[in-house]
């Protein structure tokens, strides 16, 4: 068996390539061959290995899923940046040996991916709010998932206005303004909060949730509630399941997938079911 491991120096502050090295060691210690490729030397050589082990969080994820959208070698993604959430949907909370251990004996398994105007993406496409969070964290110092999302949220939650969309799919066709649109593919994101808590990655279906306009004591009143998921059946919430689903916009649509910022004043996202492999 070949494994290569590729890490994003950026990730995690350099976290990312101390967990390479660390997984480096654990896998010549038990005489596989492996071999650390960094962003710059992704190239079509990791196509020879037999498995990939991504070591970042859900940008260097996000990142390596463009570079490779063909790629049907297994994959794995070993918790190494300061947003982690697809990691932690596929793993939960555990250590870096007993992780190794489960994948050595894992069995591949299919899971959805998305494409959002050619990119693609696995967690989700955050529009609106989530966008505006998003695109406040670009060039600032990340201090750990969550927190570097809360004080993003923080700063604009007083000021964000809800923009007007026309939003169709085969399920429904609705139009108005909306503070929060989820298209996930993952139950959560932001370090923890579970927008979409029914959300499975292998299901070929995307759960959509939009979020109505609200003021300012409804913001901060009920986002505790979306951290814990809790918030499906609220009366402001519309949820529904699509395989595909267009947004438009008279103004330029701020959005993230898998937290890095995207804009454009129309979306077209498709899900696309048993897309990759990982080991999980």
């Amino acid at each position: 068996m070949k494994i290569a491991i590729a890490t994003n120096t950026l990730a995690g502050s350099g976290k990312a390539v101390k967990l390479a090295a660390k997984l480096l060691a654990i896998l010549t210690q038990r005489k596989i061959a492996a071999q650390i490729f960094t962003e710059k030397e992704w190239d079509d050589r990791l196509y020879v290995f037999d498995q990939v082990w991504i070591a970042g969080g859900d940008g260097t994820v996000n990142y390596f899923v463009n570079q490779y959208n063909d790629i049907k070698i297994p994959l794995c993604i070993f918790n190494g940046g300061t947003g982690n959430d697809f990691y932690s949907m596929l793993y939960g909370k555990t250590t870096t040996e007993v992780q190794v251990n489960h994948v050595l004996q894992s069995t591949p398994k299919p899971i959805d991916a998305g494409k959002c105007n050619e990119k693609y993406f696995l967690n989700g496409v955050g529009i609106g709010f989530d966008g505006a969070v998003a695109k406040g964290l670009q060039g600032v110092h990340k201090f750990g998932g969550k927190t570097s999302f809360m004080l993003s949220v923080l700063k604009h939650i007083l000021f964000y206005k809800e923009q007007h969309y026309t939003i169709t799919s085969a399920e429904k066709s609705v139009e108005g303004k909306f503070m929060m649109i989820s298209i996930a593919n993952g139950t959560r994101y932001g370090g923890g909060f579970f927008v979409a808590p029914l959300a499975k990655a292998d299901d070929g279906l995307f759960d959509v949730i939009l979020v109505k306009p609200l003021s300012l004591f409804k913001r901060l009143r009920y986002l505790p509630v979306i951290e814990k998921g809790k918030h499906l059946d609220l009366p402001f919430i519309d949820y529904y399941k699509t395989q595909q689903i267009t947004i438009k916009s008279d103004l330029p649509i701020q959005s993230h997938l898998d937290g890095e910022y995207l804009e454009s004043n129309k979306f077209d996202i498709e899900v696309l079911p048993d897309h990759f492999n990982f080991l999980f």
